[in-house]
C-alpha cells in the first residue's frame, strides 16, 4: 500500500510499527445533526481500514466524539458549540451531546461503515487531560493567564513544520485586540478557565478554578491512552491540518517526547451545486434529506468513493442520480451471475486491489470493476473492499418469484397480454423486472 503522507507532501509505502496498525480518526463535535459533507471523511477512512484488512492487516481504530470544549473557531475565543447547540433547542449541553451521538452513529451504520474499536468521548477524558497539562507545565512548554493556561508555541522548533506555516507572517499580521497576556499569535489554550459571569455548563476544578479543556487537547490525550503514540496513521479533513493537527503534535511531543503519527492522511471537501455548505444558503443536506428525495445512504457512499479522497469534490443530485444507477448496474451484474455461469477476466481481483493500494484510488478501481467481467465469487470480495451492501441487497431471486417469471412467460406466449401485465405487476412489488431477450427472460433488480 501507498499512501500521500501530509507530514512529507508526497507519497510513500505503507510500513506499520508493528502487528497491528494504529489508527485514529478526528471525529465530529456534536452538538448539530451531520450534513453530507461531515459524513464525507468517514467514507474515505472506511475505505482505509477495509484496504488495510484486504491486505491483511489487523487494525485497531479509535474515533472521538467531541462533546465538549469546540469553540465555534479554530482558535481560543467564540462561543462553545455545545453552548450553542443546547441554546438552539432548550436543552442541556449533555442531551444535546447525547442526541447528537446517538444521530451520528446512526448515519455511520447506515452507511455501512466499519465500527471503531474505541468511540471514544472527549468527557471521559478529563483527568487524562488534566495530566496532559501537568506534564507539559513541568516540561516548561506552557504559561498560565488570566483565561487560561497557553502552550508556548516558541518552546517547540517543529511547530510551523507539519503545516509550513509563516509564523513571522502571523505574527506581524496580528488582529487588533491581540491579547497583550498571549506570548505569540499561534500559542493556544490547553486549558480553559470559566470567567465570572461566563455560562458554561461544562465545567471541572483544576488548579483551583473551574474551567474546560482546549479541544485540541482531547486528541493528544484520547491517543496516549487508547493507542499509545507513535501511531501508524492519523487521519482527517484538510481544514485540521493548519491549527487542530499542527497542535495536537506539539502537545503530544510536551506531553511525551515521543512524535504522534507516522503518517498523516487529509481529504478534501465537497462543495454542493457549486457553492461552499452553508446554512444560509440551505444546502446542508443531511442523509434524511436524501432518503426522502429517494436516494440510499449507500448510493451517496457509491457517490463519495467514485472520486478521490484528495479532491475537491461537487455534489449535485443529479450526480448522485448517477451513483445510484451505477450501483444498480453492479447490482444488475451480479443477478447475471444468479441466472448464467459467470468467470471472472483474469486478475481482476487483482486489479481492483491494486488501484485501492495506490493510495485509495477508488475511481481507478471502479473503472477496472465496469470496464471488467467479474464473477460471484470476486464480487463477494469487492462488496467486502467498499461495503456497498451490493451482496446482501442483491440476492439470488426464490422459488416463488420463478414462478412467476414462468406464469409471465406463458402468459406471453398465449398472448394473455393483461395476464402478463399483472404478473409483471406483482413482480414489480418484489423490486424484480424481467427482461425478455432471445434466450428467454431474465430477471433484474428494480
Amino acid at each position: 500500500m501507498k499512501l500521500y503522507n501530509t507530514l512529507g507532501r508526497k507519497v510513500e509505502e505503507f510500513r506499520p510499527l508493528g502487528e497491528v496498525v494504529k489508527l485514529y480518526t478526528c471525529g465530529p463535535t456534536v452538538y448539530s445533526e451531520a450534513h453530507i459533507g461531515n459524513l464525507t471523511a468517514y467514507i474515505y477512512w472506511d475505505l482505509l481500514v477495509r484496504a488495510l484488512r484486504a491486505d491483511g492487516y489487523k487494525v485497531r481504530r479509535v474515533l472521538n466524539l467531541t462533546d465538549v470544549g469546540h469553540l465555534v473557531s479554530d482558535g481560543d475565543e467564540g462561543e462553545d458549540k455545545l453552548e450553542k447547540g443546547a441554546a438552539r433547542e432548550g436543552k442541556s449541553v449533555y442531551e444535546v451531546a447525547e442526541r447528537y451521538i446517538k444521530k451520528f452513529q446512526y448515519d455511520y451504520r447506515s452507511l455501512n461503515l466499519t465500527e471503531p474499536e474505541v468511540w471514544a468521548r472527549a468527557t471521559d477524558y478529563i483527568e487524562d487531560d488534566m495530566r496532559a497539562v501537568d506534564l507539559m507545565t513541568e516540561r516548561g512548554f506552557t504559561y498560565e493567564t488570566r483565561d487560561g493556561v497557553y502552550f508556548d508555541t516558541s518552546k517547540f522548533d517543529r511547530y510551523a513544520e507539519f503545516a509550513r506555516l509563516d509564523l513571522a507572517g502571523l505574527q506581524a499580521g496580528a488582529r487588533v485586540g491581540f491579547s497583550d497576556e498571549k506570548r505569540n499569535v499561534s500559542d493556544f489554550a490547553v486549558w480553559k478557565f470559566i470567567q465570572p459571569g461566563e455560562k458554561h455548563a461544562m465545567r471541572w476544578d483544576y488548579l483551583g478554578r473551574p474551567g474546560y479543556p482546549g479541544w485540541h487537547l482531547e486528541c493528544s490525550t484520547i491517543i496516549e491512552k487508547e493507542l499509545s503514540a507513535p501511531i501508524d496513521i492519523h487521519t482527517g479533513g484538510v481544514d485540521h491540518v493548519p491549527v487542530h493537527h499542527t497542535n495536537e503534535i506539539a502537545q503530544y511531543y510536551a506531553m511525551t517526547g515521543r512524535d504522534l503519527a507516522r503518517y498523516w492522511l487529509h481529504c478534501g471537501f465537497i462543495t454542493v451545486d457549486d457553492e461552499k455548505i452553508s446554512k444560509s444558503l440551505g444546502n446542508t443536506y443531511s442523509l434524511d434529506d436524501l432518503v426522502e428525495r429517494g436516494f440510499s445512504p449507500i448510493d451517496y457512499k457509491m457517490w463519495v468513493l467514485s472520486g478521490h479522497y484528495q479532491g475537491t469534490r461537487n455534489f449535485t443530485f443529479e450526480s448522485l442520480a448517477g451513483a445510484k444507477a451505477r450501483r444498480l448496474n453492479w447490482r444488475n451484474r451480479i443477478a447475471e451471475c444468479y441466472q448464467r455461469e459467470v468467470v471472472s477476466d483474469d486478475g481482476l481481483w487483482e486489479r481492483v486491489l491494486a488501484a485501492v493500494n495506490d493510495n485509495l484510488n477508488s475511481p481507478e478501481a471502479f473503472a477496472v470493476i465496469d470496464g471488467t467481467v467479474i464473477g460471484l465469487e470476486d464480487w463477494k470480495k469487492i462488496d467486502a473492499l467498499f461495503g456497498l451492501q451490493l451482496i446482501e441487497n442483491s440476492p439470488d431471486i426464490d422459488d416463488g418469484a420463478r414462478e412467476l417469471i414462468a406464469a409471465r412467460q406463458a402468459a406471453r406466449e398465449a398472448k394473455d397480454y393483461a395476464e402478463s401485465d399483472r404478473l409483471r405487476d406483482l413482480l414489480s412489488e418484489r423490486g424484480i423486472a424481467v427482461k425478455d431477450t432471445a434466450e428467454g427472460p431474465v430477471w433484474q433488480y428494480l
